[in-house]
């Protein structure tokens, strides 16, 4: 059994089955030195290079790897005695050689070295593109952007698949996630020049710290109408009744600071007075769901994230939605009914957006969560509440009075781009038969 390497103060103890290196950083000569090798991926270079270091006890410092088209990025940092480094890189230059590879040598001062792993306790960003398409502009403004602000880009992955030449063939959207370093003096300001970019390239960007909770969300919020569904229901419901026009004159005035959302929504309803309930049914089985929904939650399920609706529209259509995509739980306004007839009243309280925070933070009690284990999804002003407390609050084709208050926003794909803004590869968690 190997034994463990271990670092203790002014020296580094290499660990292996035969024997323990030491490197006394007082009294050794030490080397730190990087390779860069560069060139057609093989199948055993990086075993052959690595063991090339074990040989002579190289203590690696860090290592990085990338392959783009079969060609292969490999960064190695590592230290060693002066005795040592001569053959070390002798050797490396024969087998670089030998495998039709590029290997260039860069010694690091103990100094920068050190200033190096001191930054690396900055803090840490992940910055998520998302689009249909993702254009070189769009790269440039960003890392542009992530440069001005004095932030260092420390990995580039690609969250969707590889890009066919044919377009025919290509995926309906694509993801780029930028994992960065550093100290944002006005985060503000930041973020807002991330907006005009989404604004004016067709693109969207969440922008979040990356810290224990990012990497453990485990509780997902939703609202209904114009989210789940590409439409208001209470405006389906109020076509049917034939009060449509007086129900989005209500729902203007609303929107215009007027009334608020409880007068507005006690006035829509007492309007669809005498509507039977059987129209609830058949508006129901004809929902528009909106684009990504169903692979949304497939991915969601799969990998453990509990889900919930919460809606100021109403439980029937919830319930609905529950049993066809399988979430855990609903909440919403409960329309009254007598006789098989609305009576344009409601049971319990309604669901607005200070509701909705609070059943937010109950559902993360229950669950047993910190609230920043939790992401939000929703379009209005009356979502606004919860999208702000959750760790994750995303504007989903949102009103721009919405779009511009929210932390993160998503506009250009189907619900189903959220699963990127958590970090998730489609590599990891395509789904047969997903939408």
């Amino acid at each position: 059994m190997p034994s463990v390497t271990t670092y203790r103060k002014n020296s580094y103890i290499c660990g292996c089955d035969k024997k323990n290196v030491h490197f006394d950083m007082k009294n050794d000569k030490i080397e730190i030195i990087q390779i860069n090798i560069s060139g057609e991926d093989k199948p055993g270079l990086t075993s052959s290079l690595t063991g090339i270091l074990a040989r002579h006890d190289a203590f690696i410092l860090d290592i990085g790897q990338s392959n783009i088209h079969q060609s292969l990025t490999l960064g190695i940092l590592f230290m060693t005695t002066a005795e040592r480094s001569g053959q070390i890189m002798k050797e490396l230059l024969f087998k670089a050689s030998e495998m039709n590879i590029q290997i260039r040598f860069t010694p690091i001062d103990e100094e920068e070295y050190r200033r190096w792993v001191t930054g690396q306790g900055k803090n840490r960003y992940i910055l998520t593109l998302v689009g249909r398409k993702i254009t070189a502009e769009h790269i440039s403004r960003v890392t542009r952007l992530i440069s001005d602000a004095g932030l260092n880009i420390d990995d580039i992955n690609r969250l969707t698949g590889r890009m066919p030449l044919d377009e025919d063939e290509r995926a309906p959207k694509t993801s780029i996630e930028f994992s960065v370093r550093g100290t944002l003096s006005d985060k503000g300001h930041f973020q807002n020049e991330l907006m005009k970019i989404t604004k004016e390239g067709d693109v969207d960007l969440s922008f979040q710290r990356d810290g224990i909770f990012r990497r453990s969300r485990r509780l997902i919020c939703f609202d209904m109408d114009s989210t789940l569904i590409r439409t208001e229901v209470i405006d389906e419901l109020a076509d049917r009744a034939g009060v449509g026009a007086q129900v989005r004159e209500i729902t203007e005035r609303a929107m215009r600071g007027e009334i608020d959302f409880r007068e507005s929504f006690e006035q829509r309803v007492a309007l669809l007075k005498g509507l039977d309930v059987s129209v609830m049914e058949d508006i129901a089985v004809n929902l528009p769901i909106t684009e990504g929904v169903d692979r949304m939650m497939t991915i969601l399920k799969r990998v453990g994230y509990k889900t919930a609706i919460l809606s100021g529209g109403f439980t029937y259509f919830g319930n609905y939605l529950k049993s066809r995509f399988g979430f855990d739980y609903v909440y919403a306004n409960e329309l009254e009914v007598e006789d098989g007839k609305l009576t344009g009243r409601y049971t319990g309280e309604i669901v607005d957006g200070a509701r909705k925070a609070e059943l937010l933070r109950l559902l993360c009690q229950f669950e047993n969560i910190d609230i920043q284990q939790s992401v939000a999804v929703g379009d209005g002003a009356n979502d606004l509440p919860m999208l702000n407390i959750a760790g994750l609050g995303i504007a989903f084709h949102a009103k721009p009075k919405v779009r511009e208050t929210a932390r993160q926003s998503l506009s250009t794909v189907g619900l189903d781009g959220i699963l990127y803004f958590l970090g998730l590869k489609d590599s990891w968690v395509e789904a047969k038969g997903s939408k």
